[in-house]
């Protein structure tokens, strides 16, 4: 990230997120979902990119709205100048409702006793706040139960209550990332019930919402007003194959620099516990990322990075700041070369999700994991507009 017009990070460590990346995955998720509106769900800090950029570019590109998972984020976009609706899709504790009336955040009700709480907060406050009803039709988390005895009158009480809005209903599908799962196909049908029930007593929100990034991909039927992708906005893979089949475009890269290069003899041991050890005259790289930044402990002797455009291994534990790669094979490597731990480099790639199967996890884990004391620089053209590092560490 360095030379002319580029930006120096301000750590040697630094993740990279090209916003036109994610500007085309917006609009060619947008195409797929029209005429239902895209929130664009940014929790996690942007799935680990940034909320903010993120946030900002989802919206000029054909985002309606947002979606979060806590309050914080929410306060964090508003103070960020942001004004579209911004849904608050985690529960909300009665000690926030004062914080999301006043930056005017729509929640998410579970029962008729957390509806009246909040709209008895509403009234004391003498503002009105909106709110989207949540039915559990399968996921088992949040929700009011989709066969709780008379569960439209219940909505229609909540929708009744002064100083509460009912914005929308939603629903949200617990395996729209397996086409083999019959459970998806029952959870539609059971929300598709419910909605007809509250039909039948002249209710009808404004906004029905059920699809995630796999349901609004494979379920035209799931996709109703509103569609809520979070994962495929970063392009990253919602099911396997989805990022090639629908052109989508990952938008964040992982970088970092070599601090260290030594050459050891055979039967050198490397890292805490000893766990590799040489078995020829080697030439470890040292690099300045560890744990304490999201590079999972796991990787231990299992992961692999990117130096000169050859895949290394991590040899020894990843420790908190630090971690050791085997380059004797990787030909000439130099103190400050780049290395890449998510990217591309050369004709060589490493990916989130490739990353996350290394460690038995999802790519989910892998990009919100990423420590905030990483900075991320934002490009556009390839070229740096912003950093947002911590400002402890400016």
């Amino acid at each position: 990230m360095e030379g002319p017009g580029r930006v120096r990070p301000t750590r040697p460590t630094w993740v990279e997120v090209d916003l036109d990346a994610i500007a085309h995955n917006v609009r060619t998720l947008e195409r797929l979902a029209s005429p239902a509106q895209l929130m664009a769900v940014v929790k996690a800090d942007g799935y680990g990119h940034g909320a903010v950029m993120v946030a900002r570019t989802a919206l000029a590109h054909g985002a309606r709205r947002l979606a979060v998972a806590v309050v914080e984020e929410g306060i964090h976009l508003r103070q960020s100048a942001i004004a579209c609706p911004i849904l608050v899709m985690g529960w909300t504790p009665p000690w926030q409702y004062g914080l999301a009336l006043r930056y005017e955040l729509e929640l998410t009700v579970s029962s008729e006793d957390e509806a009246r709480a909040l709209a008895e907060a509403a009234r004391r406050d003498g503002r009105k706040v909106r709110v989207h009803v949540k039915v559990d039709t399968g996921m088992g988390r949040l929700g009011l139960r989709w066969d709780h005895l008379r569960l439209a009158e219940t909505i229609a009480r909540i929708a009744g209550l002064g100083g509460l809005e009912v914005a929308g209903i939603f629903t949200h599908l617990a395996t729209a990332d397996d086409p083999e799962a019959p459970l998806t196909e029952d959870q539609l049908n059971r929300f598709a019930r419910v909605l007809q029930s509250l039909e039948e007593r002249g209710l009808r929100p404004v906004l029905r919402h059920a699809a995630n990034s796999a349901a609004l991909l494979r379920l035209p039927g799931a996709r109703y007003d509103l569609v809520r992708p979070g994962i495929a906005l970063y392009g990253l893979e919602p099911f396997p194959g989805a990022v090639a089949a629908f052109g989508l475009q990952p938008a964040l890269a992982w970088k970092t620099r070599v601090a260290l290069v030594k050459e050891v003899p055979p039967g050198t041991p490397i890292s805490y516990g000893a766990t590799f050890v040489t078995r020829r005259r080697s030439r470890i790289a040292t690099l300045p990322v560890g744990y304490a930044d999201g590079l999972r402990r796991a990787l231990s002797n299992r992961g692999q990075v990117l130096v000169g455009g050859r895949r290394v291994p991590i040899v020894g534990r990843v420790c908190m700041d630090q971690v050791m790669v085997d380059v004797t094979d990787a030909g000439p490597v130099a103190v400050g070369d780049e290395v890449v731990l998510i990217g591309r480099q050369g004709d060589e790639q490493v990916t989130a999700d490739e990353m996350a199967g290394w460690v038995d996890t999802i790519g989910y884990e892998v990009v919100t994991g990423i420590g905030r004391r990483v900075p991320r620089i934002y490009l556009r053209g390839g070229r740096p507009v912003a950093q947002a590092p911590l400002s402890h560490l400016l």
